[in-house]
């Protein structure tokens, strides 16, 4: 069986997380994309404590689509420094599984 992941992206906007959930859909990339908005994210960036609302896209793939996602994720993304984090899925039910696998390249 291959290896699943999910991966996490942050955007700066709803509208940012729509365009590259379903262009990652449509180009057969991930099997789903889920949007959760608003989310708080306080990090570091470039010295200063940020305090922001940002949509967080969860993405179920096959860990071997990763760096094909990053690269298009990096071409539609807005940040200079996107969040694209990948976490093995351990385990999930056979049928989800098969339908993520059928619905990726």
């Amino acid at each position: 069986m291959p290896d699943y992941t999910v991966i996490f992206i942050t955007t700066s906007s709803l509208d940012e997380a729509e365009k590259i959930g379903r262009a990652l859909v449509e180009e057969k990339l991930v099997a789903c994309a889920n949007i959760i908005s608003p989310i708080r994210s306080i990090y570091r960036w470039q010295g200063k404590i940020c305090d922001d609302k940002e949509v967080l896209i969860i993405l179920k793939t096959k860990k071997k689509l990763f760096k094909q996602i990053e690269k298009r994720v990096k071409a539609l993304h807005s940040y200079e420094v996107p969040e694209v984090i990948s976490i093995p899925i351990i385990e999930g039910s056979n049928k989800y599984l098969s339908w993520l696998e059928n619905e990726t390249k």
